[in-house]
């Protein structure tokens, strides 16, 4: 024979009010949820309670960045008696209702109310009744049957739902004195039993120590609760058989008397429990279960009185409205009572405190005034106004949570399209004006300030893909790789912030989120890209550095030519071998000591890249390239030089021809009075047959920059003997063909050739026939150039054919530096001759 405990009269009339409240569950009301910030996402229709978290349906099928902004378990949507609530569930990102957040109480939802989850999915609230009312669900009873016969609890019998499991609640604060180890394993909010579709679902509410099926622990979803399943809570003590009944549907009318006897129905034909002591469990309030923390009047053993509070209007409003009702209430004490005496003592604190409630009320009208103008400038779509009312109600009001929302809103209303439209037109300095202007609305505004350093993030990272010629294009080495690391480091630190702060940004500006969804784009190939060719730019910039520092230059050519082959998306390294040839040129010159070709070298020296500039100082700084006042002198003589005033560009060589350096100026002295002896030579034979041959040895012996006077002087000569010219450039690239026939006839210089420790007859021949088919075809090419005559397209391809061969060529030896002996080496490359870029240095 078994008994069934019945609860406290008190609890039975609790039970009673929530049962009708059950009665009524969500069946006379229609609850749709409109999308605000996102219409392409749908409409959410919500029957018995919605469930808001990253892992819930539908938002789990949302974008990731939408979806990132809500927490696991976010918020819940609920009825009761008749009422639709909200309830925030310590959210990280927060809940709001009409702009204003909600935390710990349930808030009251009406038709017509706009609620945000994370900043991101907002909706506006529709309710309505239903046409029709629905009929009373069948019959359900759920048991709970221990599984261990001596561990010493009872069933639980739940007919009503939803049923919270807390370890003060009546089927377990029983246990306190002979399981209270156990006990202390529960939580106050442990878990909660609801109905959904018919079915009976469980969800942990974050407990302590968990909630199990059949092992396996809930996490952050509820899970529909099958007939024979095992249900653990907190361990393994408070471990229940689930056995489910469901009877036939019922009228109205007999729902209220059939639910007692149900219950004690499947009490009796479950043979599993006969003989045992039952406990049949009053439902709990959905208000209850999702109340974050419980109320300062809750008993000592955790039971409370009453139902939790609930929140109908915004917490800022309530706060307000407290603090006048809180002068009020202390008026009346004043007066209160029957002494009189205390009351005449009382009458001045009462005046005061009147004059004092006058001076709040007035400010409380003034606080709504700026309020509904606020409200109304955005509703009006007037958001720079709206943003400088915000900004002055907020230095007012600085903690207003109201105030903070809506001039966010307005602030980046106001502002996000202007950026936007900067950055589609690549305008990334009028951008970051736009974004410094809004940075003065959030020196008050906490709320804005980190969306508008994600607007300066986004528009740095846009300059960058802008700068590079788009996402698609190769990271330049010493350009791009110092901007790129410190993009990624940022949004790596908390990507989920930079999301959830970006997705706000879409939330309230709609247009934002196609570049939005373009940058994050660009950044995904940017670290994609970065995973590879980061890391492979700093093994080359060290390999660079260390090759300087051991004064080592030319090992360099082979090691870009190796970086260029096994990383073709890597970019900028041609501005790197520029400056390696012009650093190797210097570096050469200044060691040689034989030329005046130095001080133009140094004249001309524009490097871009950090370690040839670094190179280059070291070099002045240490005595090996003349200072930096000698130059300006050969600079000073080399601009008259230009000018045709030769004897003062002599005069000023004449004065360097002292120190150091001397024999440099000494060298360019001689130069240029042998380019002045031709010169004056030529002009005496301009009536002669061979002018035209004299006229071109003569060109050919010209700077082209820095003897810039002289041929000028003579390009109108040249251009009367073009025909003459264009005949010796014939004969040139003739001669230049024969010779690069033969060289391919006989075979092209081996490796065997090239790494041999003495220099054979073979290679001799075929480097001199690579050098002359050079040195000819480089010859036509100029002659061509100087009298301004289109280049054969035959010519272009025979001059690139043999100049890629010597390139080669020179470049291989070049790799044999560490295998030949130096001398040996510069034997043969002397022997291959220039290229024709060398040939133009």
């Amino acid at each position: 024979m078994h008994a069934t405990e019945r609860p406290s009269p008190g609890l039975a009339r609790d039970e009673g009010r929530i049962g009708a409240m059950q009665a009524t569950f969500n069946h006379d009301l229609d609850i749709v949820l409109k999308p605000l910030s996102r219409p392409e996402l749908g409409e959410i229709r919500i029957d018995s309670m919605l469930a808001v978290g990253r892992a819930e349906q539908p938002f789990a099928s949302y974008e990731h960045d939408i979806v990132v902004m809500l927490s696991r378990r976010h918020a819940r949507i609920f009825c009761e008696s008749g009422g639709v609530y909200l309830a925030d569930l310590e959210s990280r990102n927060g809940t709001t209702v009409n702009r204003a957040g909600i935390r710990q109480a349930p808030c009251r939802l009406r038709d017509g109310d706009e609620i945000c989850f994370g900043g991101v999915l907002s909706y506006r609230v529709e309710i309505a009744p239903r046409a029709m009312k629905s009929r009373p669900e069948q019959g359900f009873t759920l048991m709970l049957t221990p599984e261990s016969g001596g561990s010493g609890l009872e069933t639980i019998v739940i007919t009503r739902f939803p049923y919270l499991v807390s370890k003060t609640g009546p089927a377990f604060s029983r246990y306190r004195n002979e399981h209270a180890r156990q006990l202390g394993h529960l939580s106050r909010r442990q878990a909660h039993i609801f109905r959904k579709g018919g079915d009976a679902c469980i969800e942990d509410l974050a407990s302590t120590n968990g909630t199990f099926v059949d092992g396996q622990r809930l996490q952050d979803c509820a899970v529909p609760l099958q007939d024979g399943v095992l249900l653990a809570f907190g361990g393994d003590h408070f471990v229940y058989r689930v056995s489910i009944r469901k009877e036939p549907e019922i009228e109205p009318g007999e729902a209220r008397e059939r639910a007692p006897a149900a219950a004690d129905n499947a009490v009796e034909d479950n043979p599993a429990i006969a003989g045992k002591t039952t406990f049949v469990v009053a439902p709990t309030s959905f208000l209850e279960i999702f109340c974050v923390d419980h109320e300062p009047g809750e008993s000592a053993d955790g039971n409370r009185s009453t139902l939790p509070a609930v929140a109908d209007q915004a917490p800022a409003r309530r706060r307000a409205r407290g603090r006048g009702v809180a002068l009020l209430s202390e008026l009346a004490a004043a007066f209160g009572g029957s002494d009189r005496h205390r009351v005449r003592r009382s009458l001045w604190r009462g005046a005061a405190l009147a004059a004092l409630l006058g001076a709040v009320a007035l400010a409380l009208s003034l606080w709504s005034a700026s309020d509904r103008e606020l409200k109304d400038l955005v509703a009006r779509g007037e958001y720079a106004q709206a943003a400088l009312l915000a900004n002055r109600s907020l230095e007012q009001h600085p903690d207003d949570v109201e105030f903070k929302a809506l001039a966010t809103e307005a602030a980046l209303k106001a502002n996000v399209p202007a950026w936007l439209a900067k950055v589609a037109a690549r305008d990334f300095d009028g951008a970051r004006a736009v974004a410094a202007g809004m940075s003065q609305l959030g020196i008050r505004n906490p709320e804005l300030r980190p969306l508008v350093g994600e607007l300066e993030w986004l528009g740095k990272l846009e300059r960058l893909v802008s700068s590079r010629g788009g996402p698609e294009m190769p990271i330049r080495i010493y350009a791009d790789e110092d901007s790129i690391t410190a993009l990624i480091d940022r949004w790596n630190v908390d990507t989920r912030d930079h999301q959830r702060a970006l997705a706000r940004i879409a939330s309230y500006v709609p247009q934002f989120s196609g570049p939005y969804a373009e940058a994050l784009t660009h950044l995904r190939k940017l670290q994609s890209e970065a995973t590879v060719h980061l890391a492979a730019i700093e093994r080359l910039k060290a390999t660079i550095a260390a090759e300087m520092k051991r004064d080592r230059p030319d090992a360099l050519e082979a090691v870009l030519k190796e970086y260029e082959e096994k990383y073709p998306g890597l970019g900028g390294l041609d501005s790197v071998r520029q400056d390696l040839a012009r650093y190797m040129e210097i570096r050469g010159e200044a060691r040689a000591r034989k030329s005046g070709r130095l001080f133009a070298l140094m004249i001309k020296a524009r490097f871009v890249t950090p370690p040839f500039q670094e190179g280059f100082r070291a070099l002045t700084s240490s005595g090996q390239l003349p200072p930096a006042d000698l130059v300006q002198q050969y600079e000073a003589a080399t601009k008259a030089w230009k000018e045709g005033n030769a004897s003062q560009a002599l005069a000023s060589l004449q004065k360097m021809a002292a120190g150091p350096w001397a024999e440099a100026a000494v060298k360019e002295q001689e130069r240029r009075q042998a380019v002045m002896t031709q010169f004056a030579a030529l002009q005496q034979a301009r009536a002669a047959s061979g002018y035209a041959e004299q006229l071109l040895a003569f060109r050919a012996t010209l700077d082209p920059e820095e003897d810039l006077y002289f041929a000028r002087a003579t390009q109108a000569d040249l251009d009367q003997q073009k025909d003459k010219v264009l005949a010796r450039a014939q004969e040139s690239m003739n001669r230049a063909r024969a010779l690069w026939q033969e060289y391919r006839n006989n075979g092209v210089i081996e490796a065997s050739q090239r790494i041999e420790t003495a220099i054979s007859s073979q290679f001799r021949a075929r480097a001199r026939l690579l050098s002359e088919a050079s040195r000819s075809a480089q010859q036509a090419m100029q002659m061509v150039a100087q009298v301004d005559a289109a280049r054969p397209d035959q010519w272009t391809a025979i001059h690139d054919e043999i100049r890629t061969e010597a390139q080669q060529q020179r470049s291989a030896l070049l790799e044999l530096r560490n295998v030949l002996d130096p001398e040996l080496l510069k034997t043969k490359l002397g022997l291959l001759g220039e290229t024709g870029d060398d040939a133009r240095k």
